[in-house]
Protein backbone atom coordinates (compact mmCIF):
# COMPACT_ATOMS: atom_id res chain seq x y z
CA UNK A 1 0.00 0.00 0.00
CA UNK A 2 1.37 3.44 -0.94
CA UNK A 3 0.98 6.03 1.79
CA UNK A 4 -0.05 9.59 0.97
CA UNK A 5 3.43 10.81 1.88
CA UNK A 6 5.04 8.29 -0.43
CA UNK A 7 2.65 9.20 -3.21
CA UNK A 8 3.49 12.86 -2.80
CA UNK A 9 7.19 12.10 -3.05
CA UNK A 10 6.63 10.04 -6.18
CA UNK A 11 4.76 12.76 -8.03
CA UNK A 12 7.10 15.58 -6.99
CA UNK A 13 4.73 17.29 -4.54
CA UNK A 14 6.68 16.53 -1.35
CA UNK A 15 7.31 19.75 0.51
CA UNK A 16 4.72 21.69 -1.49
CA UNK A 17 1.64 20.97 0.58
CA UNK A 18 0.20 23.21 3.28
CA UNK A 19 -2.86 23.47 5.45
CA UNK A 20 -5.58 26.09 5.12
CA UNK A 21 -7.81 27.68 7.74
CA UNK A 22 -10.41 30.42 8.00
CA UNK A 23 -11.46 32.59 10.91
CA UNK A 24 -14.04 35.32 11.41
CA UNK A 25 -13.70 38.74 13.01
CA UNK A 26 -16.98 39.68 14.68
CA UNK A 27 -16.93 43.36 15.74
CA UNK A 28 -19.49 44.96 18.02
CA UNK A 29 -20.68 48.52 18.35
CA UNK A 30 -18.04 49.32 20.98
CA UNK A 31 -14.96 48.52 18.90
CA UNK A 32 -14.47 45.11 20.48
CA UNK A 33 -13.94 41.72 18.82
CA UNK A 34 -15.31 38.29 19.71
CA UNK A 35 -12.91 35.63 20.99
CA UNK A 36 -13.64 32.09 22.15
CA UNK A 37 -12.02 29.72 24.62
CA UNK A 38 -10.79 26.38 23.29
CA UNK A 39 -11.61 23.86 26.04
CA UNK A 40 -9.05 21.35 24.76
CA UNK A 41 -6.09 23.74 24.49
CA UNK A 42 -4.39 24.59 27.78
CA UNK A 43 -1.35 26.23 26.17
CA UNK A 44 -3.23 28.66 23.89
CA UNK A 45 -6.82 28.72 25.13
CA UNK A 46 -8.03 31.92 23.40
CA UNK A 47 -8.77 32.06 19.68
CA UNK A 48 -10.82 33.74 16.99
CA UNK A 49 -13.87 31.69 15.91
CA UNK A 50 -13.09 29.51 12.91
CA UNK A 51 -11.14 26.42 11.99
CA UNK A 52 -9.51 24.25 9.37
CA UNK A 53 -10.46 23.82 5.74
CA UNK A 54 -12.06 20.53 4.69
CA UNK A 55 -11.88 19.09 1.14
CA UNK A 56 -15.63 19.45 0.63
CA UNK A 57 -15.44 23.21 1.29
CA UNK A 58 -15.68 25.06 -2.00
CA UNK A 59 -13.55 27.93 -0.64
CA UNK A 60 -12.12 29.35 2.60
CA UNK A 61 -15.18 31.60 2.76
CA UNK A 62 -17.34 28.46 2.92
CA UNK A 63 -14.98 27.06 5.56
CA UNK A 64 -15.55 30.13 7.71
CA UNK A 65 -19.34 29.90 7.44
CA UNK A 66 -19.34 26.16 8.21
CA UNK A 67 -17.04 26.53 11.20
CA UNK A 68 -19.15 29.26 12.80
CA UNK A 69 -22.32 27.21 12.29
CA UNK A 70 -20.65 24.21 13.95
CA UNK A 71 -18.99 26.12 16.79
CA UNK A 72 -21.57 28.77 17.70
CA UNK A 73 -24.79 27.49 16.18
CA UNK A 74 -25.68 30.22 13.69
CA UNK A 75 -24.88 31.21 10.10
CA UNK A 76 -22.82 34.41 9.92
CA UNK A 77 -23.12 37.08 7.27
CA UNK A 78 -19.57 37.55 6.05
CA UNK A 79 -18.12 40.73 4.68
CA UNK A 80 -14.83 41.09 2.81
CA UNK A 81 -11.66 39.12 3.32
CA UNK A 82 -9.67 40.93 6.01
CA UNK A 83 -6.28 39.29 5.40
CA UNK A 84 -4.36 36.36 3.99
CA UNK A 85 -1.50 35.18 6.18
CA UNK A 86 1.04 32.51 5.23
CA UNK A 87 2.88 31.18 8.27
CA UNK A 88 5.84 28.84 8.54
CA UNK A 89 6.58 26.68 11.57
CA UNK A 90 9.23 24.06 12.27
CA UNK A 91 6.71 21.90 14.14
CA UNK A 92 3.95 21.69 11.53
CA UNK A 93 3.25 22.31 7.84
CA UNK A 94 2.72 25.93 6.79
CA UNK A 95 -0.80 27.37 6.98
CA UNK A 96 -2.58 29.73 4.62
CA UNK A 97 -4.85 31.52 7.10
CA UNK A 98 -7.80 33.59 5.90
CA UNK A 99 -9.58 36.05 8.20
CA UNK A 100 -12.97 37.46 7.21
CA UNK A 101 -14.93 40.40 8.51
CA UNK A 102 -18.49 39.66 9.59
CA UNK A 103 -21.40 41.98 10.10
CA UNK A 104 -21.54 43.20 13.72
CA UNK A 105 -23.59 40.99 16.02
CA UNK A 106 -26.44 42.46 17.99
CA UNK A 107 -26.72 41.73 21.73
CA UNK A 108 -29.72 39.53 20.89
CA UNK A 109 -27.67 37.46 18.46
CA UNK A 110 -24.87 37.09 20.97
CA UNK A 111 -27.32 35.96 23.63
CA UNK A 112 -28.64 33.29 21.26
CA UNK A 113 -25.30 31.47 20.83
CA UNK A 114 -25.66 27.68 21.02
CA UNK A 115 -22.00 26.64 21.13
CA UNK A 116 -20.64 23.15 20.69
CA UNK A 117 -19.23 22.45 24.15
CA UNK A 118 -16.42 20.34 22.70
CA UNK A 119 -15.26 23.29 20.56
CA UNK A 120 -16.17 26.39 22.57
CA UNK A 121 -15.81 26.69 26.33
CA UNK A 122 -17.00 30.27 26.59
CA UNK A 123 -16.57 33.58 24.78
CA UNK A 124 -15.75 37.21 25.45
CA UNK A 125 -15.75 40.60 23.75
CA UNK A 126 -12.31 42.17 23.97
CA UNK A 127 -10.89 45.53 23.01
CA UNK A 128 -8.05 45.44 20.47
CA UNK A 129 -5.57 45.91 23.31
CA UNK A 130 -7.09 43.09 25.37
CA UNK A 131 -7.20 40.79 22.35
CA UNK A 132 -3.56 41.55 21.66
CA UNK A 133 -2.60 40.16 25.06
CA UNK A 134 -5.07 37.25 25.17
CA UNK A 135 -4.40 35.73 21.74
CA UNK A 136 -1.24 33.69 21.09
CA UNK A 137 1.53 35.83 19.56
CA UNK A 138 1.20 34.95 15.89
CA UNK A 139 -2.60 35.16 15.92
CA UNK A 140 -2.34 38.35 17.97
CA UNK A 141 -0.22 39.96 15.23
CA UNK A 142 -2.64 38.81 12.53
CA UNK A 143 -5.76 40.05 14.27
CA UNK A 144 -4.03 43.24 15.41
CA UNK A 145 -3.07 44.07 11.83
CA UNK A 146 -6.68 43.70 10.68
CA UNK A 147 -7.97 45.84 13.56
CA UNK A 148 -5.39 48.62 13.09
CA UNK A 149 -5.40 48.96 9.32
CA UNK A 150 -8.10 50.94 7.50
CA UNK A 151 -10.75 48.68 6.00
CA UNK A 152 -10.02 50.22 2.59
CA UNK A 153 -6.55 48.64 2.68
CA UNK A 154 -7.93 45.10 2.77
CA UNK A 155 -7.43 42.35 2.15
CA UNK A 156 -4.10 42.70 3.92
CA UNK A 157 -1.13 40.63 2.77
CA UNK A 158 0.78 39.11 5.69
CA UNK A 159 3.73 36.74 5.80
CA UNK A 160 4.29 35.02 9.13
CA UNK A 161 1.69 37.48 10.48
CA UNK A 162 3.85 40.49 9.58
CA UNK A 163 2.96 43.17 6.99
CA UNK A 164 4.07 42.45 3.42
CA UNK A 165 3.48 44.06 0.05
CA UNK A 166 0.97 46.90 0.03
CA UNK A 167 0.22 46.31 3.73
CA UNK A 168 3.54 47.97 4.52
CA UNK A 169 2.04 51.23 3.19
CA UNK A 170 -0.56 51.13 5.97
CA UNK A 171 1.07 49.36 8.91
CA UNK A 172 4.47 49.18 10.50
CA UNK A 173 5.53 46.07 12.35
CA UNK A 174 4.91 46.65 16.04
CA UNK A 175 6.89 45.22 18.95
CA UNK A 176 5.39 42.10 20.52
CA UNK A 177 3.05 42.49 23.45
CA UNK A 178 3.00 40.42 26.62
CA UNK A 179 1.04 37.20 26.12
CA UNK A 180 -1.34 36.64 29.04
CA UNK A 181 -3.91 34.21 27.63
CA UNK A 182 -7.04 34.01 29.74
CA UNK A 183 -5.69 36.10 32.60
CA UNK A 184 -8.16 38.89 33.27
CA UNK A 185 -10.63 37.72 30.59
CA UNK A 186 -14.22 37.39 31.85
CA UNK A 187 -15.95 34.67 29.84
CA UNK A 188 -19.61 34.21 29.04
CA UNK A 189 -21.08 30.74 28.70
CA UNK A 190 -18.16 28.78 30.16
CA UNK A 191 -15.62 28.41 32.94
CA UNK A 192 -13.17 31.25 33.51
CA UNK A 193 -10.13 29.00 33.59
CA UNK A 194 -8.97 26.42 31.04
CA UNK A 195 -8.24 23.85 33.73
CA UNK A 196 -11.79 23.86 35.06
CA UNK A 197 -13.46 20.93 33.38
CA UNK A 198 -11.16 21.19 30.38
CA UNK A 199 -11.60 18.33 27.97
CA UNK A 200 -8.57 16.48 26.64
CA UNK A 201 -8.02 17.00 22.92
CA UNK A 202 -9.38 14.08 20.85
CA UNK A 203 -5.94 13.58 19.22
CA UNK A 204 -2.40 14.46 20.21
CA UNK A 205 -0.89 17.35 18.24
CA UNK A 206 1.28 15.27 15.88
CA UNK A 207 -1.56 12.89 15.02
CA UNK A 208 -4.00 15.73 14.51
CA UNK A 209 -1.64 17.55 12.14
CA UNK A 210 -0.94 14.34 10.22
CA UNK A 211 -4.66 13.80 9.64
CA UNK A 212 -5.42 17.31 8.40
CA UNK A 213 -6.03 17.75 4.65
CA UNK A 214 -3.52 19.65 2.57
CA UNK A 215 -3.72 22.09 -0.30
CA UNK A 216 -1.03 23.31 -2.70
CA UNK A 217 -0.16 26.83 -3.78
CA UNK A 218 1.34 28.61 -6.78
CA UNK A 219 2.90 32.02 -7.23
CA UNK A 220 2.50 33.72 -10.62
CA UNK A 221 3.60 37.13 -11.83
CA UNK A 222 1.74 39.48 -14.17
CA UNK A 223 4.10 41.33 -16.52
CA UNK A 224 2.83 43.71 -19.20
CA UNK A 225 4.42 45.77 -21.94
CA UNK A 226 4.05 49.55 -22.10
CA UNK A 227 1.12 49.09 -24.50
CA UNK A 228 -0.70 46.77 -22.10
CA UNK A 229 0.09 43.43 -23.72
CA UNK A 230 0.39 40.54 -21.27
CA UNK A 231 3.47 38.33 -21.05
CA UNK A 232 2.60 34.64 -21.33
CA UNK A 233 4.85 31.58 -21.38
CA UNK A 234 4.14 28.23 -23.04
CA UNK A 235 4.92 25.12 -21.06
CA UNK A 236 6.90 22.26 -22.54
CA UNK A 237 4.61 19.30 -23.29
CA UNK A 238 4.48 16.67 -20.55
CA UNK A 239 3.22 13.12 -20.18
CA UNK A 240 -0.41 12.96 -19.14
CA UNK A 241 -3.89 14.19 -20.14
CA UNK A 242 -3.58 17.23 -22.37
CA UNK A 243 0.18 17.22 -22.07
CA UNK A 244 0.74 17.42 -25.82
CA UNK A 245 -1.52 20.43 -26.21
CA UNK A 246 -0.03 23.95 -26.18
CA UNK A 247 -0.52 25.27 -22.66
CA UNK A 248 -0.02 28.93 -21.83
CA UNK A 249 0.21 30.53 -18.37
CA UNK A 250 1.56 33.55 -16.56
CA UNK A 251 5.17 33.03 -15.44
CA UNK A 252 5.42 31.20 -12.13
CA UNK A 253 4.84 27.85 -10.52
CA UNK A 254 4.54 25.87 -7.34
CA UNK A 255 5.48 27.31 -3.95
CA UNK A 256 7.89 25.17 -1.94
CA UNK A 257 5.52 25.48 0.97
CA UNK A 258 7.72 24.09 3.72
CA UNK A 259 10.68 26.38 3.00
CA UNK A 260 9.59 29.64 1.36
CA UNK A 261 6.94 32.33 1.56
CA UNK A 262 4.86 33.30 -1.50
CA UNK A 263 6.90 36.40 -2.38
CA UNK A 264 10.12 34.42 -2.27
CA UNK A 265 8.52 31.78 -4.49
CA UNK A 266 7.45 34.38 -7.05
CA UNK A 267 10.97 35.81 -7.10
CA UNK A 268 12.54 32.35 -7.48
CA UNK A 269 10.16 31.20 -10.22
CA UNK A 270 10.81 34.28 -12.37
CA UNK A 271 14.56 33.83 -11.93
CA UNK A 272 14.40 30.12 -12.81
CA UNK A 273 12.00 30.45 -15.75
CA UNK A 274 13.13 33.72 -17.36
CA UNK A 275 16.52 34.52 -15.84
CA UNK A 276 15.31 37.83 -14.39
CA UNK A 277 15.91 39.19 -10.92
CA UNK A 278 12.60 40.88 -10.10
CA UNK A 279 11.08 41.96 -6.82
CA UNK A 280 7.36 41.11 -6.76
CA UNK A 281 5.06 44.12 -6.62
CA UNK A 282 1.54 44.26 -5.20
CA UNK A 283 -0.39 41.08 -4.61
CA UNK A 284 -3.16 41.50 -7.19
CA UNK A 285 -5.26 38.35 -6.83
CA UNK A 286 -5.83 35.30 -4.65
CA UNK A 287 -7.54 32.55 -6.61
CA UNK A 288 -8.83 29.44 -4.85
CA UNK A 289 -9.17 26.46 -7.21
CA UNK A 290 -11.37 23.76 -5.60
CA UNK A 291 -10.45 20.09 -5.73
CA UNK A 292 -12.76 17.36 -6.96
CA UNK A 293 -14.36 16.71 -3.54
CA UNK A 294 -15.82 20.23 -3.58
CA UNK A 295 -16.27 20.45 -7.35
CA UNK A 296 -16.80 17.14 -9.18
CA UNK A 297 -15.90 18.85 -12.46
CA UNK A 298 -12.39 19.59 -11.19
CA UNK A 299 -9.46 17.42 -12.23
CA UNK A 300 -7.44 18.51 -9.19
CA UNK A 301 -6.96 16.01 -6.37
CA UNK A 302 -6.95 18.87 -3.85
CA UNK A 303 -7.49 22.61 -3.75
CA UNK A 304 -4.84 24.99 -5.08
CA UNK A 305 -4.35 28.59 -3.94
CA UNK A 306 -2.85 30.86 -6.62
CA UNK A 307 -1.08 34.11 -5.70
CA UNK A 308 -0.76 36.62 -8.56
CA UNK A 309 1.84 39.36 -8.05
CA UNK A 310 2.39 42.47 -10.13
CA UNK A 311 5.60 42.28 -12.15
CA UNK A 312 5.20 45.75 -13.63
CA UNK A 313 6.20 46.82 -17.13
CA UNK A 314 8.79 44.85 -19.08
CA UNK A 315 11.17 46.62 -21.45
CA UNK A 316 12.54 45.50 -24.81
CA UNK A 317 15.96 45.07 -23.19
CA UNK A 318 14.49 42.87 -20.49
CA UNK A 319 12.70 40.71 -23.04
CA UNK A 320 15.89 40.34 -25.07
CA UNK A 321 17.73 39.17 -21.96
CA UNK A 322 15.23 36.43 -21.10
CA UNK A 323 16.72 32.95 -20.78
CA UNK A 324 13.94 30.35 -20.79
CA UNK A 325 14.16 27.30 -18.56
CA UNK A 326 14.60 24.66 -21.26
CA UNK A 327 13.14 21.86 -19.16
CA UNK A 328 9.95 23.84 -18.48
CA UNK A 329 9.20 26.42 -21.18
CA UNK A 330 9.06 26.47 -24.97
CA UNK A 331 8.47 30.18 -25.67
CA UNK A 332 7.26 33.49 -24.29
CA UNK A 333 4.93 35.92 -26.01
CA UNK A 334 3.42 39.36 -25.43
CA UNK A 335 -0.31 39.10 -26.14
CA UNK A 336 -3.09 41.63 -26.39
CA UNK A 337 -6.11 40.80 -24.28
CA UNK A 338 -8.00 39.09 -27.10
CA UNK A 339 -5.06 36.80 -27.87
CA UNK A 340 -4.41 36.15 -24.17
CA UNK A 341 -8.04 35.14 -23.71
CA UNK A 342 -7.76 32.70 -26.61
CA UNK A 343 -4.52 31.11 -25.34
CA UNK A 344 -5.31 30.81 -21.65
CA UNK A 345 -7.82 28.43 -20.11
CA UNK A 346 -11.11 30.07 -19.14
CA UNK A 347 -10.23 30.12 -15.45
CA UNK A 348 -6.71 31.37 -16.04
CA UNK A 349 -7.95 34.20 -18.24
CA UNK A 350 -10.60 35.18 -15.67
CA UNK A 351 -7.88 35.30 -12.99
CA UNK A 352 -5.59 37.34 -15.26
CA UNK A 353 -8.38 39.79 -16.10
CA UNK A 354 -9.14 40.22 -12.40
CA UNK A 355 -5.45 40.88 -11.69
CA UNK A 356 -5.30 43.46 -14.49
CA UNK A 357 -8.35 45.22 -13.05
CA UNK A 358 -6.84 45.17 -9.54
CA UNK A 359 -3.91 47.23 -10.79
CA UNK A 360 -6.25 50.20 -11.21
CA UNK A 361 -7.83 50.24 -7.77
CA UNK A 362 -6.45 50.70 -4.26
CA UNK A 363 -6.46 48.08 -1.57
CA UNK A 364 -5.49 44.45 -1.48
CA UNK A 365 -5.90 41.50 -3.81
CA UNK A 366 -9.08 40.36 -5.49
CA UNK A 367 -10.50 37.29 -3.72
CA UNK A 368 -11.43 34.75 -6.39
CA UNK A 369 -12.74 31.21 -6.65
CA UNK A 370 -11.93 29.59 -9.97
CA UNK A 371 -11.13 33.02 -11.39
CA UNK A 372 -14.49 34.53 -10.40
CA UNK A 373 -15.25 36.90 -7.49
CA UNK A 374 -15.54 34.86 -4.31
CA UNK A 375 -18.71 36.53 -3.09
Amino acid sequence: MVTSSAADAQDGRAGRELMAAAGVLFPDGQGRVLVVRLPYDRKHPVAIPGGGWEPEDLSPRRTAVREIAEELGFTPRLGPLACIDWTLDDLRPPIAAHLYWAEPLTPEQSAAFTPDAAEVGGWAWLTPEQAGHALPPRLSRRVGACLRAPRSAGPLELEDSLPAGHTLDHLAAEPPVDYTGLAGVALTGGADRPTAGAAAPPLDRATYIATRPRIRAKARTLFTAADGRVLLVRLRPWDGPGGEEPYWVLPGGGIEADRELPRAAARREVREELGWECEPGRLLALDWLPGREADPASRRDTAVLVYVFDGGTVTEEQLASAVLAEDELVELRLCDQEEARSLLSAGSWARTAAALAARHRPGGPAELVGGRPAD
